[in-house]
């Protein structure tokens, strides 16, 4: 269970619209949705009756509502109660898997060198990391950003900066090229296999614009879907497909023989940005950010 549901749950009994509150909390529909359900299979009855319009509760949901609300009081009153010294040089940050286990490592020696900091993650989707941000559940946020596909965060309540660029390319294993099993873009009689991400991750999209700009379209069908990316280069690796990676999946020495397709016809351009809540006074959090932004500023990545 995600405490965050029950914010996600007052809201809706707030304005009493899927839509409107999926907005509030800056999540999908879908997403938004799905953490309804999520939190009333949690308790076991469902909150809103789905059959009433506009969005109504059920009775059980009129009685959660209530200790709903005073749960979330208390874990705000319990968070601000456990010392503000405790918390002074604790940092917490929002990213992407793919982000965590290949950037992060040599970012975070930069960034906290000298500096007697402590940090804890959180892994998620776009909607996960961006509502945790919003929220206050998380310091910092950093992700991915596409021109097409923007990340629609207010400029005004939260400072950016672009840590850099990385080209997503396709990808094939090295034997499966050069013995010409895969070529690009496929054919009706020999379509490519795609190993592609899972529609909830937003490099799907991502993807999806490289192919849909590229001046030759692909013949291929989907044989698999994923989320993480370093599933998708060992299903690739293993000759099972093409797969499309960042520049950051190679950080990490996976073993992969791969090579990359299409001399650049399906390459999409990608940022990578880091958020800050303006006006932060925790300590710890604004030495972090003065470092990220003089490592961006002198061409860190």
């Amino acid at each position: 269970m995600d405490t965050r549901w029950f914010q996600d749950f007052l809201t809706l009994a707030e304005v009493r619209n899927f839509t409107k509150a999926a907005e509030i909390r800056n999540l999908s529909q879908a997403a938004f949705s799905r953490r309804i359900q999520g939190l009333e299979q949690w308790l076991g009855v469902k909150l809103v009756d789905r059959n009433a319009f506009p969005t109504t509760l059920t009775d059980a949901g009129e009685r959660f509502r209530q200790t709903a609300a005073e749960v979330t009081a208390k874990l705000a009153d319990a968070k601000a109660e456990l010392g503000a010294a405790d918390t002074r040089n604790h940092v917490r940050i929002a990213l992407p898997y793919a982000l965590a286990t290949t950037r992060l490592p040599a970012w975070w020696k930069r960034w906290s060198s000298g500096q007697p900091l402590t940090c804890s993650l959180e892994l998620g989707n776009v909607h996960d990391t961006v509502s945790a941000l919003m929220s206050g559940a998380v310091d910092l946020l950093i992700c991915f950003q596409q021109a097409q596909h923007p990340i629609r965060i207010d400029e005004a309540r939260y400072e950016q900066v672009t840590l850099g660029t990385e080209v997503v390319r396709p990808y094939a294993a090295r034997a499966e090229v050069e013995s010409g099993r895969l070529r690009m873009p496929g054919t009706q009689a020999q379509p490519l296999p795609l190993l592609m991400y899972s529609p909830t991750v937003y490099f799907a999209r991502v993807v999806e614009i490289a192919m849909e700009q590229a001046s030759e379209k692909i013949s291929g069908v989907r044989v698999f879907e994923a989320e993480m990316s370093d599933v998708l280069g060992d299903l690739a690796s293993s000759g099972l497909g093409v797969a499309w990676l960042a520049d950051s999946s190679f950080e990490s020495d996976r073993g992969w023989d791969l090579v990359a397709l299409g001399d650049g016809k399906w390459n999409v351009e990608v940022s990578i940005c880091a958020y800050k809540a303006a006006g932060s006074r925790q300590p710890g959090v604004e030495a972090l950010w003065q470092e990220i932004c003089r490592h961006s500023e002198a061409g860190d990545r």
